[in-house]
């Protein structure tokens, strides 16, 4: 049944010469890395540049640009690969590269943003901040790519969907954002993206692993197959996996916790506002300092503050309500208040 599903899944039993081609493709030899590491080292370099730039300039346009230009994905996959035939040698020579990678692009991004630090505020760059709070759907998407990545490079009618799955998963630019956070002295946030990179890296390597072995490629290089390296390898990678979720699940939780009190304190607010002059302009409910900010435009005489004041306290459990008020006939903030 297995066998019927593999084939099914690769159009075609697994020959010797599919394996050696998708080795050729995916895994970096320790003897002889010559031409294959180089192209792999300037595309990488190219690629962190592209997204140091793309993040610093706040563009999505460039930073999906520098997915695709990316070739991080190869020895992620190369180490699914070999962790699935249970080649140990190959395997510390694929993660070697792979981790060589990973140095080269936080370092790029640490030495551009460097001379630029004292000119940027990294809270006012949104492609910047989006990547320092990873959660439980960052994972899920991982894991779909994982199976994607695996199933195109082993088909090749399907291996032009390659692009799109290197857009689907994001590799250089949080690493990239390590780096930019780093020198502007936010290693709090840095460890934000890098947890965001291991999320990828790891749910990627699993789930790859598992799609080469059910296409059937283990059976057919049972030769390299050394079942308890595979073994070690799975089980650390799991573990690894299992211990990131936890902040991924807090991080998960907060947000939820966030919008659930964003909507809340809109409606109240909308309740507030009624038959008045005003209207809610936004509100925040992620700060650093855990109050919840709500902004209201508008001009003439502001509803009283008692109105929204028990009401919110009976929502917000504790935390802070900052009401801002912008004067929409000077464009100014004209008050500040709330408990």
């Amino acid at each position: 049944m297995t066998s019927s599903l593999g084939e099914w899944l690769h159009g075609g039993p697994v020959t010797v010469a599919e394996v050696q081609r998708v080795s050729d493709l995916l895994v970096f030899e320790r003897r002889r890395p010559g031409p294959k590491f180089l192209k792999f080292a300037i595309l990488l370099l190219l690629a962190s540049i592209i997204a140091t730039f793309g993040l610093l300039g706040d563009s999505l346009a460039v930073v999906i640009g520098a997915m695709i230009v990316a070739p991080l994905m190869l020895p992620i996959m190369g180490l699914a690969f070999v962790i699935s035939i249970g080649d140990r040698s190959r395997m510390i020579s694929t993660l070697l590269v792979s981790l060589a990678g990973m140095a080269m692009a936080i370092l790029v991004g640490f030495v551009l943003t460097l001379p630029l630090a004292p000119l940027l505020h990294p809270q006012a760059i949104q492609q910047i901040m989006v990547r320092t709070a990873p959660h439980l759907l960052d994972l899920m998407a991982a894991l779909a790519t994982g199976m994607a990545g695996a199933f195109a490079l082993a088909r090749l009618d399907v291996s032009d969907t390659l692009p799109g799955v290197a857009i689907a998963v994001s590799l250089v630019p949080p690493l990239a954002n390590v780096g930019i956070l780093l020198a502007l002295g936010e290693p709090a946030l840095a460890t934000g993206s890098l947890l965001l990179f291991l999320t990828n890296y790891l749910a990627i390597l699993i789930t790859g692993s598992a799609v080469f072995v059910l296409m059937g490629f283990r059976r057919v290089a049972l030769s390299t197959d050394d079942p308890r390296a595979r073994r070690r390898a799975l089980t650390m990678a799991v573990v690894a996996l299992l211990l990131v979720m936890v902040p991924l699940s807090l991080t998960s939780q907060r947000l939820i916790e966030a919008g659930r009190l964003a909507v809340g304190t809109n409606a109240l607010a909308g309740q507030w506002l009624q038959d008045s002059g005003y209207r809610v302009l936004s509100v925040d409910a992620e700060t650093a300092d855990g109050h919840v900010n709500l902004v209201v435009t508008g001009s003439g005489p502001l509803p009283p503050l008692s109105r929204i004041e028990a009401r919110s306290r009976r929502l917000l459990l504790g935390r802070r309500l900052e009401i801002k008020v912008i004067d929409a006939t000077s464009l100014t903030i004209a008050a500040a208040a709330g408990r």
